[in-house]
Order: structure tokens, then C-alpha cells, then sequence
């Protein structure tokens, strides 16, 4: 049996819902050191007037996340992952290109976000979209106190 292959433009980008929590949790789970717990996704879909959260799928199947906050013109990234195994193919270049354009939608003039001084690969996908270094955050990661690097785009 022959596997289709999938293409990013096949991806759909929508609003999340609290029905995708769990899989936003596997994403999670899968991404980070220091995964959200269920409960945080919630207020944050649920309470959070400033935050705006998507899912990206393939098939029907959530592969990654993104979410921001919206306070004023201030735009703040507060997460993106994709699943590992579809890393490196452009759903997370897709995802946040869709992310900025909806941070300027919504009246955001600066985009910032903070991402691990280890993580390179992250940082070269935030430059592609003009974002830069903007500071370092001393121990800021609490697992093992890496200092986060704060990069900031003009919208």
C-alpha cells in the first residue's frame, strides 16, 4: 500500500477548543521539559480574554499548537510546538506566519516571545519572520535555570 505523502498545504489552522486539549497535551508533552498542565490550557481557552490559541492538523490529527496573549498592542507568544515527527517539514513556519498575521489582526504592534539560548533551531525559524534578540532572561527555565533569549518583532 502506497502512503500519500502529506504537504503542508494541507494543514488546517483553526481556533483551538477545549476538546483538543489532549492532544495539545501529547504536543506538549512530546515538546517540552516542562509541559502546561491540563488545567492551564483551560483557563487559558476558557478564562483568558487575552489569549488566542490554535491548533495546526494533518488529517484530521493535531500536530502542533500556538498561542499568544493580546494585551493592547503588545503581542506575546506564549507557546509553539509541533509533534516531533513532523519537525522540519514547515508546519511550524506555517503556524506562526499564521500567528503573526493574526497578532496583527488584532491590533498588535510588537511581537515578543522568549525561547531557550540552546534552542538554534527555534531561533533561526523566529528570524525568518524578523524577529531579534532583545535580552537574555537569566534562569528562566526551571528545570535546569538556562536562560531564556527574548526576541521582539515589530508588527
Amino acid at each position: 500500500m502506497k502512503r500519500r505523502r502529506l504537504a503542508v498545504s494541507d494543514a488546517v489552522i483553526r481556533p483551538m477548543v477545549i476538546e483538543d486539549i489532549p492532544a495539545v497535551l501529547e504536543v506538549e508533552q512530546a515538546s517540552f521539559s516542562l509541559p502546561w498542565p491540563k488545567e492551564a490550557f483551560e483557563r487559558e481557552i476558557a478564562l483568558n480574554d487575552y489569549a488566542h490559541y490554535y491548533t495546526v492538523e494533518q488529517e484530521g490529527l493535531v500536530i502542533g499548537y500556538c498561542g499568544m496573549w493580546v494585551v493592547y498592542d503588545q503581542v506575546q507568544i506564549t507557546n509553539i510546538a509541533i509533534l516531533p515527527r513532523f519537525r522540519g517539514k514547515g508546519y511550524g513556519k506555517k503556524l506562526l506566519g499564521f500567528m503573526i498575521q493574526k497578532a496583527r489582526e488584532y491590533g498588535g504592534a510588537v511581537l515578543s516571545l522568549e525561547v531557550r539560548v540552546s534552542n538554534t533551531a527555534a531561533m533561526t525559524l523566529y528570524k525568518e519572520f524578523g524577529l531579534q534578540p532583545g535580552g537574555i532572561r537569566k534562569q528562566y527555565y526551571t528545570d535546569n535555570q538556562e536562560d531564556a533569549l527574548v526576541m521582539w518583532v515589530n508588527l
